[in-house]
C-alpha cells in the first residue's frame, strides 16, 4: 500500500507558513511542485505535518522523519499524531499544539517521542508552525526539528 500523496497545495501552504511565522526557508525557492516536495523529503530535518481533525493525522512526513520513526510513510501518513507520544506525555503534547495554534507557532519545544517498535527519544529544540492556506484559513500544524537524543541506551537518563 503506498502512502496518500499529500497535495501540492498543501506543500506549498507549508513552506509558504514556515517563512510567514519565521522569516526563514525552510528549503531554498523552488522552480516547480516537484522540486519541493523532493527538496522537503530529503531535508537533513526532520517534518512532520497534520490535518485540524478533532484526532489530527499526519498528513505528510519526510523521509527523515520516516527513518526516525521507523515506519514506512504508508503507515506514517495516516496515523493519529498523538501515537507518536506515549500515554503519559500525550496531555503536554496537547498543551504544545494549543500553544502553537495561539501564538502561530513555537520554537522552544522538548519533548519524548515513541517509535514505532517502542524505542524512546528526546526531541531538541523543534519548531511548530500553523500551516495557512492561501486565504489565511488555518489547515494544519507542522513540525520540523534536527536533534534528538536516544533515550534507551545506557547511560541516557529521560
Amino acid at each position: 500500500m503506498s502512502a496518500p500523496s499529500c497535495s501540492p497545495e498543501f506543500l506549498r501552504a507549508l513552506a509558504t507558513s514556515f517563512r510567514h511565522w519565521t522569516g526563514r526557508d525552510l528549503v531554498p525557492e523552488p522552480e516547480s511542485d516537484d522540486q519541493l516536495r523532493s527538496s522537503l523529503d530529503s531535508l537533513p530535518a526532520v517534518i512532520v505535518a497534520h490535518n485540524r481533525d478533532p484526532d489530527p493525522t499526519f498528513v505528510y512526513a519526510n523521509d527523515l522523519a520516516c527513518q526516525l520513526w521507523e515506519m514506512p510513510k504508508s503507515e506514517l501518513v495516516g496515523m493519529p499524531s498523538r501515537l507518536t507520544a506515549e500515554p503519559m506525555h500525550r496531555d503536554e503534547r496537547a498543551q504544545l499544539l494549543a500553544r502553537t495554534q495561539a501564538h502561530g507557532f513555537v520554537d522552544d519545544y522538548r519533548g519524548i517521542r515513541i517509535t514505532a517498535r517502542g524505542k524512546r527519544f528526546r526531541i531538541e529544540q523543534a519548531l511548530l508552525w500553523n500551516i495557512l492556506d492561501a486565504r489565511g484559513e488555518l489547515i494544519g500544524q507542522a513540525a520540523t526539528f534536527d536533534q534528538w537524543t536516544w533515550l534507551d541506551e545506557p547511560g541516557v537518563e529521560a
